[in-house]
């Protein structure tokens, strides 16, 4: 594919990710990353893809930032520095199929669970925050995905979609600065990544207020039906990644 192809097909890319960011308040992982992987040499797409979340989280958290919980995002993210370094022992100590199968039914059992659940439990306090932001810590570590700990956590705790949606980013954008500060140092923060980035940078923002009008449509229970369909989607998708290793290796 030619150079200016490529970069069309990236910013499409980009934008469609974008647009279920803002939508939802998570997601974009799942369709951005894999897709840029299949046109972009990985060490240029996931700085790409980090740069492009980062400025989500700080367009939704510079609107939005009266309706973050700031005491959960908090706690989440310390306990997600906690689980970090237990997700790199997990990519080497266990095989990445078999994590992956299970991940993806846990993750598709829940919102299987939700989709059958008449009323949705609520939370009244953060006293599981050290389990779920371990649990995103963990999974973040070893394969880049700490988002599915954090909507189930979101999903107990009974948040309105607004608040749901602005806590989400307030945890994302200094998990995702860090992120990319680890890039920089790794010497991953090339000028492909800024050619990609920029260059899309105009369509990004275009999603993010995009994504935000419709989230604004979305009555609360069809935001959070979207939310579990999402979640069964990624479990979905993780155990068909968990069947395809096990054929590669077969």
């Amino acid at each position: 594919m030619a150079g200016s192809q490529t970069t069309l097909v990236v910013i499409l890319i980009l934008f469609a990710g974008t647009l279920v960011r803002s939508a939802l308040g998570f997601g974009e992982a799942l369709i951005a990353v894999p897709l840029l992987a299949l046109l972009l040499p990985v060490e240029v797409a996931a700085p790409t893809a980090v740069l492009v979340s980062i400025t989500i989280a700080l367009v939704i958290f510079a609107q939005e930032w009266r309706s973050v919980h700031y005491r959960s995002a908090g706690w989440l993210l310390l306990f997600t520095l906690f689980g970090i370094p237990a997700g790199l022992y997990l990519l080497k100590a266990f095989p990445e199929p078999v994590v992956k199968a299970i991940l993806g039914m846990v993750i598709a059992g829940f919102a299987l669970y939700s989709l059958r659940r008449r009323r949705r439990l609520e939370w009244k306090d953060d006293r599981f925050a050290w389990v779920f932001g371990w649990t995103a810590g963990l999974l973040g570590g070893a394969y880049g995905m700490n988002g599915p700990p954090l909507v189930i956590y979101g999903s107990y705790r009974g948040w309105t979609p607004e608040r749901f949606r602005a806590t989400l980013q307030a945890y994302f954008l200094p998990a995702s600065i860090a992120g990319m500060g680890g890039y920089w140092a790794a010497g991953l923060w090339t000028p492909a990544v800024n050619h990609y980035y920029f260059t899309s940078l105009p369509a990004v923002f275009a999603a993010i207020f995009l994504g935000r009008y419709l989230h604004g449509r979305l009555p609360a229970e069809k935001y959070f039906l979207l939310v579990y369909l999402s979640l069964l989607a990624i479990g979905g998708v993780l155990m068909l990644q968990a069947a395809g290793a096990w054929r590669a290796r077969g």
